[in-house]
């Protein structure tokens, strides 16, 4: 059994695919260069109130404007961008019921589907949810189901809705069926000499056949096959076969295609960002329903704008010429990375609003482009004894919301340790959760009896004065430079009772960042004896308890202690605990 979906009116149905109000509306989509713009493609009430294909773009657009309501009509340019979206939106429906689909048409896919009906049910079942599937990505589509593809691709072009047809009654059933379902709709003129030549074959067969009174499939099977081969040709007899329903072909089958876009072309520019939110909803929507059909996901975003090209003034009333170089474009490409696979069209426009608040077009937008790269879903089964984390998709958007509050001045993320012996040295990444491991086999860990010490960092690190005996530090007090003691928070002073080290690294001596530096562990009595206190009570910033009186001897505390050797200073690093 074979499945056709065909779509009707595909120049309307892809523009009203992403605007869903223009369904309840009189549809006339045009094409040309003007003052020769004509009529392509109409829907059902455009032709009700007298517009059809060739008229020229003033004659519609006065029959639409007499006959039709306010705001009930509308006359499009036509946009092949959109078309071609529409297609990769109709195969990727059809591909979610069956792995042997062609693509005939932009608007028809045929596919195989006798290995599916142990899996998904009836035929009738099948062309049932492939209609519904349609309707929900914006396509109001004509489904039929044949013994052999050219009967349902007929059946699909000529009745509405959902039909099917039993083996054996295909002459029953085709021969209401005019003769022009035979001929695959073409809109607008094509370039293509071949094409061409087969239009014009076309209406001479019709012509002739028009002469002879057959108008049905009917009356064109009733006809002798050597009259027809006679008169006709070998195209004639084609013709007959299909009429009878008796053509039987192996289907070409279609390369499955990844390519996930949604283009819009905006009536008009739009230059707020709420309204341009509502045209991103509609594509993420039938973004994510592509998807979905392939059972994908995606990481990765790309969202590309088209601005206005005639406005000389950017939001904040600055003239173009006025604002630096690399700021003005005619096009703005932004790009969202998610931490991990997602499939939630709401996430994903919060996302894009937010990246669209801190970062505005400085002109009016004409046209959109969004791109999902696919990547299989991530599927997570968390354990009954792991810790309780975040939704990936709420986290991202609370990450997402604290960088469009700093402006983009954070570092928000994930540190990174990079591959360098230099003391503290780490940068900031984007956020990506882990992937548990479940199969790994728990260790049982060994518990020393020796003491163990952890070093509690000080960041940043507290410059100090150091005095130095036989290469030794011997005290340790705050800094005399008057610029670093304006940079301490703690004080450090009293005699060092024990030290051990020290310990030299260094690095990157190539370029203009090098280091070098020497590391000491130091045990410090804080005594105070008044020679460091000065400038701290001047501060209000002495360390000692409330009432304590000076002198007092305190137990000894460790430290880090380094000097930098380029720079020839002294700081705390931390303090063990």
């Amino acid at each position: 059994m074979f499945v056709c979906v065909y779509i009707p009116d595909f120049p309307v149905e892809a523009l009203a695919r992403l605007e869903p109000d223009l369904q309840q509306q009189a549809i006339a989509v045009v094409q040309g260069t003007r003052p020769v713009v004509t009529v392509i493609a109409a829907n059902d009430r455009a032709r009700t109130v007298g517009v059809d294909a060739g008229m020229t773009e003033l004659q519609a657009e006065e029959r639409l404007r007499h006959t039709c309501e306010a705001n009930r009509w509308a006359v499009r340019q036509r946009s092949l961008e959109q078309e071609s979206s529409a297609s990769a939106a109709l195969f990727d429906c059809v591909c979610a019921f069956s792995s042997r689909v062609e693509r005939t048409a932009p608007d028809t896919v045929i596919a195989e589907i006798s290995a599916s009906k142990q899996l998904l049910g009836s035929p009738e079942k099948i062309a049932g949810d492939l209609a519904g599937r349609c309707q929900q990505a914006g396509l109001n589509a004509n489904v039929a189901v044949a013994a052999n593809p050219d009967a349902a691709l007929h059946a699909a072009r000529g009745y509405h809705g959902l039909t099917f047809i039993p083996a054996g009654s295909e002459v029953a059933r085709l021969g209401p069926l005019p003769i022009g379902v035979l001929i695959a709709p073409q809109y607008g003129p094509t370039k293509d000499k071949k094409q061409k030549q087969s239009a014009e074959t076309t209406r001479e067969m019709l012509g002739t056949l028009e002469r002879w009174g057959v108008r049905t499939l009917s009356a064109l099977a009733a006809l002798p096959e050597v009259a027809v081969v006679e008169r006709l040709g070998q195209p004639g007899l084609q013709w007959q076969h299909f009429a009878r329903g008796a053509g039987n072909r192996e289907l070409e089958l279609a390369q499955p295609m990844l390519d996930f876009e949604e283009v819009m072309e905006l009536e008009y520019p739009v230059d707020l960002l709420e309204p341009l939110a509502f045209v991103l909803s509609r594509m993420l929507e039938q973004l994510c329903g592509r998807l979905q059909s392939r059972a994908l996901a995606t990481h990765e975003l790309k969202l590309r704008l088209q601005l206005d090209p005639t406005v000389t003034v950017d939001r904040d009333g600055i003239p173009i010429d006025e604002i630096a170089e690399g700021e003005r474009r005619d096009f703005v490409e932004r790009e969202l990375k998610l931490p991990v696979p997602m499939l939630d069209n709401k996430t994903f426009l919060k996302l894009l609003q937010l990246d669209l608040q801190s970062n505005p077009p400085s002109a009016p937008v004409l046209k959109l482009w969004l791109r999902a790269d696919p990547v299989r879903p991530r599927f997570d089964q968390r354990g009954l004894f792991l810790p309780l984390t975040p939704e990936a998709q709420k986290l991202e958007i609370t990450l997402a919301r604290l960088t469009s509050i700093a402006g983009g001045q954070v570092n928000v993320g994930s540190p990174e340790v990079v591959d360098t012996h230099r003391p503290d040295s780490f940068r900031m990444k984007r956020f990506a959760p882990p992937v548990p491991n479940y199969e790994r086999t728990k260790t049982v860990r060994r518990q020393s009896s020796r003491p163990s010490s952890a070093l509690r960092r000080f960041r940043p690190p507290q410059p100090v004065s150091v005095q130095v005996v036989r290469n030794k530090p011997v005290a340790i007090g705050p800094p005399r430079n008057l610029a670093q003691l304006e940079e301490v928070t703690r004080a450090f002073y009293g005699d060092i009772t024990w030290c051990t080290g020290p310990w030299r690294t260094s690095g990157e001596w190539w370029n203009q960042q090098a280091w070098e530096r020497e590391e000491w562990d130091i045990a410090v009595s804080m005594k105070d004896d008044g020679r460091w206190t000065k400038s701290f009570v001047a501060r209000g910033s002495w360390p000692a308890k409330k009432n304590e009186p000076r002198g007092t001897n305190h137990e000894s505390l460790l430290y880090r202690l380094y000097r930098d050797l380029l720079a020839g200073t002294w700081f705390v690093e931390g303090e063990y605990d």
